[in-house]
């Protein structure tokens, strides 16, 4: 395969990888979040994730093979040769940004976790308080006065 065309693989798997990120912050940013279409977007990153590993492993190997350094200089050194420069630099422009969006949604992550934790911290704190037994009967103090002094 030749590189201007594992460039463009590349660079079409990390339109569909951008894509799923946008569809999991949107489904991060709603009040009630779908734990199945979150689980659907992860299992499809990761799929895709394969892939472009694949297919990078692909390039470095063609890279090498044409006898060019490992590496960001080697990987540009190649695609100036190749006549497709801009290729490479798009592809670059839309990892970053794709890296960019995965922090964000690892943040987003972060902030709904700590949420769910709060919240679970609280029902238990209220649990804890509750003045029903285990056996469902009232444990307070009956309403009746001790008037015997």
């Amino acid at each position: 395969m030749s590189l201007v065309n594992l460039l463009s693989d590349q660079q079409q798997r990390i339109d569909q990888l951008t894509t799923l990120l946008a569809r999991e912050q949107n489904l991060l940013t709603q009040g009630d979040v779908d734990g199945d279409a979150l689980t659907q977007v992860a299992l499809e990153k990761q799929t895709l994730l394969v892939e472009l590993e694949r297919i990078e492993t692909v390039r470095r190997g063609v890279q090498k093979r044409l006898g060019y350094a490992d590496g960001a200089n080697g990987a540009q050194s190649a695609a100036s040769d190749a006549g497709c420069q801009a290729a490479w630099e798009r592809l670059l422009e839309k990892s970053e940004r794709a890296a960019r969006m995965n922090e964000l949604t690892g943040q987003m992550l972060s902030v709904r976790m700590k949420h769910n934790q709060s919240m679970l911290d609280y029902i238990r704190q209220i649990a804890e308080k509750t003045l029903y037994k285990p056996d469902g009967r009232n444990s307070a103090q009956s309403g009746r006065i001790n008037a015997s002094a």
